[in-house]
Order: structure tokens, then C-alpha cells, then sequence
């Protein structure tokens, strides 16, 4: 068992199987185009569960410990982990965003306009799908370029990479606090309208 649950590739195609069981399984014979939203709305909170995770990792775990972590184990942080972490935060933060918009264009005959103007009835999610917007331009235009000097991706001097991690801190800060409303406002909106 240790075998198989010590590898992520492994444990991951398994979980990957087991989803495909329960698709088929369980709505093997409704696979119209209602399904098919209802499959892009769950990659949607997969790809958001990835990003918000990994924020709050970054904001619950990682910013607060890194001052405690000794010089010479610092480097295993910032030279491997927080790299790998950064990627998929991106990525996951872009896949959010894309799987989210087509969610809303392909449910109650496409509301992406009326949520994005706030039209009554839309305003909860309007509200919400803004501050994911901004949270996504805030990792690949704010948090992103900052990390990679910080981290040492592209050079910088000693006093730039200082700042700019000041500047990811501070920007990744930004996002968990937009992270409690806007996750409030995706939740809520199916329960109180607009």
C-alpha cells in the first residue's frame, strides 16, 4: 500500500479512475450537454480548490514559518518548493478563472455579461467572478514577477529581491483577504440571488 500511495502519479490516476467510475456509474445514461456544465463546474472547483489552497498554504504556512527556518534550510524553500508551489498556483489561478467564465456562459443561457455589469439577480456571483478576476491579475501581474525575483529566477540585486518580496507578500496578503468574500459570494449565490 505504501508503494502505491507513495507515489503522486499513481495516486493521482487512481483518483482519476474512481472519478471516471463515478461519472459513468452514476450518470453513465445522462450525459447530455446539462451534464457536461455540471463537468466543467466541477473541474472549475477543482482548479479553485488548487489556487485558494495553495494561498492559504502560502499565507497560513509558509510566509509565517519562513522567518523560523533556519539559514541553511532556507534554500530547500526557496529553491525547490516554493518554485513547484508557484507553478501550480499560476496555472491553477488561470484554469479557475477560464473554467469559471465557461461555467457561466454555458449555465441559464449565458450570464457572464449580466454578472460581470452586477444585473440584479447576478449580483452575488457578479461580485464574486470580480474578485476572482482581480485575485488571478494579482498572481500573474503582482505576485508572479516578484517571486521570481525574489526566489532568484531571474537576477536581481539583493535590495530588488528584498522588495520584492515585500511586494508578493504583501500582494498574496491582498488576495487572502478577497479570498473570505469571494468565496463567500461563489457559495452564496445559488441560495440568495442576486
Amino acid at each position: 500500500m505504501a508503494k502505491i500511495l507513495g507515489n503522486f502519479h499513481l495516486a493521482l490516476i487512481i483518483g482519476v479512475v474512481l472519478l471516471l467510475a463515478a461519472m459513468f456509474g452514476l450518470h453513465g445514461d445522462a450525459m447530455d450537454g446539462a451534464y457536461w456544465a455540471q463537468w466543467l463546474r466541477f473541474l472549475h472547483v477543482f482548479a479553485g480548490i488548487l489556487w485558494i489552497g495553495l494561498l492559504y498554504y502560502f499565507n497560513f504556512v509558509q510566509i509565517p514559518t519562513m522567518p523560523s527556518v533556519p539559514a541553511e534550510l532556507k534554500p530547500g524553500v526557496t529553491k525547490y518548493i516554493a518554485p513547484k508551489a508557484l507553478f501550480w498556483f499560476r496555472w491553477a489561478a488561470l484554469a479557475t478563472v477560464v473554467l469559471g467564465l465557461l461555467v457561466a456562459e454555458m449555465s441559464q443561457g449565458g450570464y457572464v455579461g449580466r454578472a460581470m455589469s452586477l444585473t440584479e439577480g447576478f449580483r452575488t456571483i457578479g461580485i464574486g467572478m470580480w474578485l476572482g478576476l482581480i485575485m488571478a491579475a494579482n498572481v500573474w501581474f503582482v505576485i508572479w514577477p516578484n517571486q521570481k525575483r525574489a526566489l532568484g529566477i531571474v537576477p536581481a540585486e539583493d535590495a530588488a529581491k528584498a522588495r520584492s518580496a515585500s511586494v508578493a507578500m504583501m500582494a498574496s496578503r491582498t488576495n487572502l483577504i478577497l479570498s473570505i468574500p469571494m468565496l463567500y459570494c461563489m457559495v452564496a449565490q445559488p441560495h440568495v440571488g442576486g
